[in-house]
């Protein structure tokens, strides 16, 4: 077992691609008296003299944790890109080790050296790590006069990246290539999504994005357009779905339970509040499940978390959450079981159409209080030469906390 007393016995270093010049004092001295140095075959032939062991780290990345942590109590330099806590490997690693088990020593990251080509204010700047995740990542975020810096695998991946924005209107968007940042086989070049014609783009490589286009921009507001989510017929229509979010209130770090999801909207836009926010959607439909799935993807939260299944017997298992509502499946049973499992302080919102449904949130809030409220909305329609109102189901919403 690691002593408290002794000095951290894993060093993180932060290399760019000019090697040992970028490093500072304390990051060569770690390497000097180094007994093994890991990091990715690039990292490590960027220090050529290492008197050191040396092992490759291997790939993905987390499979050379239990590696690592093997050599605990050796003189250990970990090396990694840049800023090891900017998209970088660092917290990856730190999160199995205590506090003084550890130092680390940065050097600026590729988001940095970036802006700093461009003249881009980073605070105003949308930074991205798409190595391995999906391009949809950037559609929260995609808006004319906008920009983003995004670091991604290789040059295919450029070229993979200006599809999709030309896929979504926004060929216009210009394209910063910007490959092997602060070394001597540094380039930028510039193009726009609707013309990348590059061949040779070398890796490590960013592009830094300045959207243009006429493509459709996501609102930063809930209640979205129900155009933005494929569905059956089973979602919660968007001046609703708008209310219910304002019930929900979700706040940075919280985690929704969403019951009877339909096409997820509620838990996708519940997850575009803040990007710390977590959701799991339940749904008893297989097809609906998937189709969560894919609008969830489609909008850039792929991290909702989609389970298949009747309430109460599929939320068995899962962490407790912070939030629940209930979109379809309420039932007495289920109400009675979220009752005994959940903790004090749990906020719930049940939406009901149908009058049995009504009824039964008539009676809990009765039993427990809360906020109930009735929701009438009706449209414009024409009605023979002029208009008139057509009245949808009204919808009766409970809000309580546990």
């Amino acid at each position: 077992m690691f002593d408290m007393t002794d000095p951290p016995w894993l060093t993180i270093v932060g290399i760019g691609e000019d090697g040992a010049a970028g490093l500072s004092d304390a990051a060569r001295s770690a390497l000097a008296e180094a007994a093994l140095v890991t990091g990715a075959t690039r990292h490590l032939a960027l220090l050529p003299d290492l008197k050191s062991a040396v092992a490759p780290w291997p790939v993905p990345f987390e499979d050379g944790l239990t590696d690592l942590l093997a050599h605990s109590g050796r003189k250990v330099v970990m090396l990694v890109s840049g800023d090891p806590f900017w998209f970088g490997g660092g917290s990856t690693v730190t999160r199995h080790l205590d506090p003084d088990e550890w130092v680390a020593h940065p050097t600026p990251s590729t988001f940095s050296l970036a802006a700093a080509r461009l003249g881009w204010p980073l605070e105003d700047t949308v930074c991205l790590g798409l190595h391995a995740a999906p391009f949809t990542r950037l559609r929260p975020h995609i808006a004319p006069n906008r920009r983003a810096i995004v670091l991604v695998r290789d040059g295919a991946a450029v070229a993979d990246l200006a599809g999709y924005l030309k896929a979504l209107g926004f060929g216009g968007s210009h394209l910063h290539i910007l490959e092997a940042l602060g070394g001597p086989r540094e380039r930028v070049r510039q193009t726009t999504a609707a013309t990348l014609a590059f061949d040779d783009i070398a890796h490590p490589v960013a592009v830094g994005i300045a959207f243009a286009g006429d493509g459709a921009v996501l609102s930063q507001t809930s209640g979205l357009s129900d155009a933005w989510f494929e569905h059956d017929g089973q979602i919660t229509k968007h001046p609703i779905r708008a209310l219910t979010l304002s019930a929900l209130a979700p706040r940075p770090g919280e985690t929704l339970w969403d019951i009877g999801a339909g096409s997820g909207s509620i838990g996708i836009e519940w997850l575009l509040s803040h990007p710390s926010t977590q959701a799991t959607a339940f749904e008893a439909d297989p097809s609906r499940a998937d189709r969560a799935r894919s609008n969830a993807a489609a909008l850039g939260v792929d991290r909702l978390r989609v389970f298949e299944g009747r309430a109460p017997d599929v939320l068995e298992g899962h962490l407790r959450p912070d939030v629940v509502l209930i979109g379809g499946g309420l039932s007495e049973a289920l109400l009675e079981h979220l009752w005994k499992t959940l903790r004090t302080g749990t906020r719930l919102v049940a939406n009901a159409v149908t009058l049995e449904s009504e009824a039964l949130l008539a009676r809990w809030h009765g039993l427990k209080g809360g906020s109930l409220l009735r929701i009438e909305l009706a449209d414009a329609v024409p009605l023979g030469t002029r208009r008139g109102w057509d009245a949808r189901f009204p919808v009766v919403q409970w809000s309580v906390t546990l």
